[in-house]
Order: C-alpha cells, then structure tokens, then sequence
C-alpha cells in the first residue's frame, strides 16, 4: 500500500511564513511608495504604486478597502508628480467599477476624487461633470474625501458661471477641512475670493488677514481692492503683476472676467458721485483704452442701465449721463433680500451641524425603553389614584 507521509514540520512552517497575509503585503507597498515619494525617486515611486494596484486587482477581500484607497491615492499622486496623469485615467475608472460593484464606498469616494483631479489637471471641465452627474453618490463616510469633492465641485460650477453654488461649495469645503490642511484652505479660499468678486460681493479685511495666509492670499487681496476702487488701470497693473500667481492657480480665465465687474463698479461711483457727466469723461474715468472710447463708454453706460447696475440716463443727443436722484434703499427689496441669504445661510449651516451629529447604535432602543418605562409609570399612578378614590368612598 501506498502510505501518504506528513511534511516536515519545519517545510511546513516556513510555507507559512511564505505566504504571509495580503493586508501585510500591501501595507508594505503603502510604506514602501510614501518612502520613495519622500526621497524624491518619482520613477520608482510610480513602478511600485503600479505593482501595488495590480496586486490589489487579484485580492478581493473588505479587509483592504482602507488601505487600497490610501494605495489609490498615493498612485494617482505618483503619477501627478511625474506628468503622466493621463496614462492610468482607464485604470482609475476601471478601479471605480470595481469598487462600486463590490460596495466599497470608501474606493468609490477616493476614486472619484482622483478622477475628478485627473479631468481638472486637463481643464476637462465637461468630462468631470458628466462623471460626476452620472455617479451615484452615498453619504459621505471621511470628512477629507468630502472635502476634496466640494472643492472640485465648486470648482466645476466656477467654470460653469453658477457662482451661487460654487460659493456655498468652497465655503462648506473650507468651514470642513481639517486645521492642518492650511494648502488646501488656502486653495478654496482663494477660488471663493474669485467666485464672490464676481457675484458683486465685496469682502471683509479679515478674510485676507487669517493666520498663515497672508502671504498666500496677498494678490486676492490687491486684486479685491482694485475691484472694490473700480479703477481698470489698477486692475490691469495687479493682472499683470500677479499673472504667473494667477496662472498657476487655474484661475487667470476668471480674472478676465472680472474685468466687467471692475467697469461696473466704477461707473456706479460715477454715477453716485455725478449727476450729469459727458460719455468723454466717463471713458477717460474708466481708463477705456480702445479706438473709439466714447461710443464704448456709451455701450457700456447703456448696458448697466439696461441690467439694473446704476438709475440713470443717456442723452444722446448731448452726449452725456443723467443719473437720478437716489431713493431710500430701504423702501426697496434689498434688505429683504439681504436678510432672506442670511437666514438660508444660517439654516443651512444648522442643518450640516445636525447631519453631523453622532448617535450611539442603540439610542433608538433606549429611547424605546424610557417611553415603555413612562407608559407603565403613568399606567400605576392611574391605577394608584382610582384605588384612592375607592377607599374614600367606602370612607363615606
């Protein structure tokens, strides 16, 4: 007979030893790209992040889910890094499929931050909202992945002209990120800076003066103040001063649209400081320097009219503006308006704050509890106060 002999007992050990457990494996990767990435050996970082990916295309275990999107991160990072962020946006979204096929909602999240980063580096600003409308999006479960995403939303809407929800983006985005990540509120601010110039908002000194971002925020707060003047030639000369600032930060499509804001705001001080004014002397006030300022000063005077910006007129006969006289703001719907985004705001902020709230698991069952204990408390006092009145009236 044949007779199956055991293996040896120290082979046996050291296959065991061999075939160590995944989460161990790909938490050496992890260690082993952040190091790389560290020590600037970019190549390296981005072949090893790669391996790691692969590796995690084989396993298919919920014990990973944290650390593949951490492994996610750090491999769309590698590749950033070295300019070759177009190259794995198959991978990405092959990744997400998976994720989202096997539940992962922590990958989902990662990936489609990571996928709307790669879109964004490009300016592909239509192929990232066409992701991010078509996929499904649960409850947030890391305050950083929600974060990134409302940045980048807001940054969407930005390019999108719906200024409205690109503030309340990059505010919520900024209100939420961690104290440490001074870069990234550095970012949305600077984008919110942007978005609430070009609603006609003017802001406060102290948004500039926060601690550890005066230096970064030192061209928004130039570039504010050359729109709060109205004065074109002191935008021109902050453009030009900060163009690669502004270049670098994605942003220099947006500063020439605020070029509009900036005649707006000027030719309303005109107008208030002004009663009748010739088109020569507002171009001349505008700094127009096109070929023909006076028919564009016109134009412009006509058009701010036609919007509402300023209560005036324009002669054309004689050539000038005729601003009406200023009536009591207060017998208008600004205030009303002012007060109603206020109380949206502050709504708004209440319910983030009760969506944030932490329960305990069994809170429900203890609520349960207490009001079983309160029907069978108020059950005995009934039952205590009909049997007092029974013996008062055998008493009687």
């Amino acid at each position: 007979m044949d007779v199956d002999t055991p293996p040896i007992s120290g082979q046996s050990h050291v296959s065991q030893k061999q075939s160590g457990l995944p989460e161990v494996e790909i938490f050496c990767y992890l260690l082993v790209t952040i190091f790389l990435i560290d020590q600037k050996q970019l190549e390296e970082s981005k072949t090893c992040s790669s391996a790691a990916v692969k590796r995690l295309q084989q396993l298919n275990r919920r014990t990973l889910d944290v650390l593949a999107a951490r492994v996610y991160y750090y491999y769309s990072y590698s590749h950033e890094l070295t300019n070759s962020l177009a190259d794995i946006r198959g991978t990405l979204l092959a990744l997400h499929q998976t994720a989202t096929l096997r539940h992962d909602e922590l990958g989902q999240e990662t990936l489609l931050n990571l996928l709307l980063r790669n879109y964004l580096h490009y300016n592909l600003y239509d192929h990232a909202e066409k992701l991010r409308s078509k996929t499904q999006r649960s409850d947030s479960h890391s305050n950083q992945q929600l974060c990134r995403y409302l940045y980048y939303l807001g940054k969407i809407r930005t390019i999108q002209l719906e200024y409205t929800d690109a503030k309340e983006c990059l505010l919520q985005a900024a209100r939420k990120a961690p104290t440490s990540a001074r870069g990234f509120k550095i970012q949305c601010t600077k984008w919110a800076v942007i978005v609430r110039l070009l609603l006609g908002e003017i802001l406060e000194r102290t948004t500039f003066m926060q601690p550890g971002m005066r230096k970064a925020l030192r061209p928004y707060f130039d570039l504010t103040n050359a729109v709060r003047i109205g004065d074109l030639e002191l935008f021109r000369q902050v453009a030009e001063k900060y163009s690669s600032v502004f270049t670098a930060d994605k942003c220099h499509n947006l500063i020439v649209r605020l070029r509009h804001n900036v005649i707006r705001t000027g030719l309303r001080n005109i107008s208030i400081a002004y009663s009748r004014i010739s088109l020569a002397d507002v171009a001349t006030k505008l700094h127009l320097d096109s070929a023909t300022p006076v028919d564009d000063a016109e134009s412009i005077v006509t058009k701010a009219i036609r919007d509402g910006g300023i209560d005036a007129s324009v002669d054309h006969s004689n050539g000038w503006m005729q601003s009406k006289e200023t009536s009591d703001i207060y017998s208008t719907q600004e205030p009303q308006q002012a007060f109603h985004s206020r109380i949206a705001f502050c709504l708004n902020t209440h319910n983030e704050a009760v969506k944030a709230l932490r329960f305990p698991p069994d809170a429900h069952k203890k609520q349960l509890e207490s009001s079983e204990k309160r029907r069978e408390r108020q059950q005995q006092e009934q039952e205590l106060a009909k049997h007092i009145a029974e013996e008062d009236d055998d008493e009687f």
